[in-house]
């Protein structure tokens, strides 16, 4: 029997996890040595799992529970917790921008998990930590942002596939990780992160693209390169991602299961 190692992928966000086989049943001990992995790095890395869909489900369902059916994505029948991220046309690709996922809905997912099962060349996706971007911050600048809150918008994804419905929300951003108490910073691309309440949006606009930009800095960023059977999860409450559309109109296909998360706080 193998033992769970981790090792770090950057000095700041990603770690790789080897002797673990995902598609057996995990037991306490090893669940306990992964979540306390999963809260120190936000992104884990499973290389080579070849992980079928039913192991997939009950595996993240040891993590919280899962949400059912998505409108933007595939679903497999037999499995509604499963959607499949499939070729997407780089023209409505809404992904690609730094974003915390369905940070424009009232209570945003924690965790997405994904198995890679068809790989392109290109299609990498990048992770920074929001952690490590709040902390980075002066203290002046801290202070001044606790206890802001900023009201975000689905517009982008409303104009990447034609809805006229445009989905909005509140959220501080400067976030309190349930499970760590840490802080970090809660915003998103300029289409998404609008304006602080309270302020105008001139106002707002400096201060909003200036903490966006400070997030993603190649020093706070890890690019995973897939290769077909890995997994990737991620803690969406304290990590932002980017998913690079660089493979024309090749296949790609990856299975998501995300789990209900908590309202921001």
């Amino acid at each position: 029997m193998m033992t769970i190692q981790i090792k770090p992928l950057t000095g700041s966000v990603a770690a790789a996890v080897t002797g673990v086989d995902l598609n057996q049943p995990l037991d306490d001990a090893s669940f306990e040595i992964l979540h306390r992995a999963f809260l120190e790095h936000g992104v884990l890395v499973f290389r080579g799992q070849q992980l079928q869909p039913a192991a997939q489900v009950a595996f993240a369902r040891r993590w919280g529970k899962p949400v059912q059916g998505n409108p933007l994505l595939k679903g497999l029948t037999e499995f509604p917790e499963l959607a499949q991220v499939t070729r997407i046309p780089k023209e409505t690709a809404s992904t690609e921008a730094w974003h915390s996922d369905s940070i424009y809905t009232e209570v945003p997912p924690k965790i997405s998990i994904l198995s890679a099962v068809t790989i392109p060349i290109g299609g990498d996706t990048m992770w920074c930590n929001q952690y490590v971007s709040y902390d980075r911050l002066s203290p002046a600048m801290q202070r001044m942002i606790d206890g802001l809150r900023a009201r975000f918008s689905g517009a982008r994804l409303a104009r990447m596939t034609g809805s006229d419905k445009v989905p909005t929300a509140v959220h501080p951003i400067v976030r309190t990780h349930p499970e760590t108490g840490r802080k970090a910073l809660y915003v998103g691309h300029p289409d998404t992160a609008q304006c602080i309440e309270g302020m105008t949006e001139a106002e707002s606009r400096p201060l909003l693209d200036f903490l966006y930009e400070h997030s993603v800095t190649p020093d706070n960023v890890y690019r995973h390169m897939w290769q077909e059977g890995d997994v990737v999860m991620w803690d969406n409450r304290c990590t932002m991602h980017y998913a690079v559309h660089d493979y024309g109109n090749a296949d790609r296909v990856l299975n998501r299961v995300t789990l209900e998360g908590e309202v921001p706080r």
